[in-house]
């Protein structure tokens, strides 16, 4: 059974019934939860299948996703001519093995790393597969210099902020490692130095920092965190390494603040994930990692197999995926240039902006941040405006087809709740002002009758989706 719930809410028996003008017979039904005797017409069964998806949100007023909801026609039809190639089949498909390696060696040089050429790092199906290889060459280096020394590997820990996605908790309980959350503060939604160096030991194998957290969008200093384990260091303590989760801020920070030292510009950061699923533009299916030169991958973690008709080598959680959303990527470099992410990144920054601008003004709220680091930002109810919740905002706004996300903060923070709108392609300034619109209306409501609405959510349920 499927681990989502919704299943277990109907009867397994009960029959999907399809509209007699799709089909030549004159009723036709069709089992639910098991496969029918017989099949059906592709038509009948394309559009039983639309009929359904109807009931999906809109992607373009989805706020709280910061998955590309949008691509070109000919990015669609070019991952359409690809979705057959298996990635992981390098000897089949040597070309587009080529175009991955190019790809990451366009990233590796918009990240600043030392060398193209010694840099190394592949495709993943997405930010958190990204995130749990980055993980684990931390874990097998530490491993590797605590044995060579002789000392005790069993109790590995991990320092990162509790902002970190939920990934990075994924990672610490499959592969039975400490994870050593820092709690927010009204003040500090994020990691900072001081609190990340205090939370290491010998034991560290390495220190998470994000660059675009998905509670409120803000940039986790990457500079000022291993200036501190700098200090840690030269003071007799562990050297530490930082990887760098730039889920999102990895394909934003290039363009829109060139000058900000996050990537490998930093010594102490051995590796970088992002996701080209999100803001580098392609739709969902595809992350990446890089390391900064080969010594930060432990060799043991690649496999070279060779069943696929050639030798090759291999690090990933997953053997076979297409290898469309690479092609995309690689599309989207060529089309759009390090100019065109420019624009498209200022033009989601500049929304966002006017946004926020526009809604710390509206009165009953209090913005958290406001877009300037990544075009993406939270705001909450004031203290002083009693009577609804941000639920009851997020609520209402579905009413419209408006998908912003109401969530509470993590460890620490958790009596604070928040709403976030991440601004993506193809939200334009139009889109915003209609948002806005929407929001004062239900606004006004909400005020006019303060604690008398009936929630459209029963209690326990009323929290979003915040990832």
């Amino acid at each position: 059974m499927p681990i989502h719930e919704g299943i277990h809410d109907q009867d397994s028996d009960t029959e999907l019934e399809i509209n007699p003008v799709y089909v030549r017979e004159a009723r036709l039904s069709v089992p639910r939860h098991k496969l029918a005797d017989h099949g059906m017409l592709p038509d009948t069964a394309l559009q039983a299948v639309r009929d359904e998806l109807v009931l999906d949100g809109n992607a373009r007023l989805n706020l709280a996703t910061f998955v590309t909801t949008w691509m070109e026609p000919q990015a669609t039809q070019l991952m359409t001519e690809c979705l057959d190639k298996n990635m992981i089949d390098k000897d089949e498909y040597p070309q587009t093995a080529e175009i991955e390696e190019r790809c990451v060696s366009i990233l590796a040089d918009l990240w600043h790393a030392p060398s193209q050429q010694t840099a190394t790092g592949c495709s993943t199906t997405g930010s958190s597969e990204a995130c749990m290889l980055g993980g684990m060459a931390l874990l097998w280096r530490w491993r590797q210099r605590r044995q060579q020394a002789g000392l005790d590997t069993t109790r590995p820990n991990l320092v990162m902020g509790a902002n970190v996605q939920v990934c990075w908790e994924k990672f610490c309980r499959y592969w039975s490692v400490e994870p050593r959350e820092v709690p927010m503060e009204l003040g500090r939604l994020h990691l900072r130095g001081p609190q990340a160096a205090a939370a290491c030991d010998e034991n560290t194998i390495g220190v998470v920092a994000i660059m675009g957290s998905t509670m409120d969008g803000s940039y986790e200093p990457v500079a000022e965190i291993s200036a501190e384990l700098d200090k840690l260091a030269a003071s007799g303590g562990p050297d530490i390494p930082v990887h760098v989760d730039a889920a999102s801020g990895g394909f934003v920070a290039p363009f829109l603040q060139p000058a900000l030292s996050w990537d490998f510009r930093v010594p102490r950061v051995a590796s970088i994930n992002a996701s080209g699923h999100k803001y580098g533009l392609v739709y969902p299916g595809v992350g990446w990692v890089v390391w900064r030169d080969a010594s930060a991958l432990p060799g043991d973690l690649v496999f070279n197999v060779n069943y696929l008709g050639g030798e090759m080598p291999t690090f990933a959680l997953n053997f076979s995926r297409s290898g469309a959303n690479v092609a995309a990527q690689y599309y989207n470099f060529l089309r759009l240039g390090h100019e065109g992410y420019r624009q498209i990144q200022q033009t989601c920054q500049d929304v966002a902006l006017y946004l926020s601008g526009k809604i710390a003004e509206m009165g009953p709220f209090e913005l958290l941040t406001d877009g300037s680091d990544l075009p993406v930002f939270a705001f909450r109810v004031s203290d002083e405006q009693p009577g609804f919740t941000v639920f009851d905002v997020s609520e209402r706004l579905r009413a419209r087809g408006w998908l912003v996300p109401a969530y509470t903060f993590p460890a620490n923070l958790q009596d604070v709740a928040v709403l976030r709108i991440v601004v993506r392609n193809g939200f334009t300034r139009d889109l915003a002002g209609l948002l806005l619109s929407d929001l004062q209306h239900h606004v006004k409501a909400l005020r006019a009758h303060p604690g008398g609405h009936i929630p459209l959510a029963p209690t326990g349920k009323r929290e979003s989706f915040a990832h």
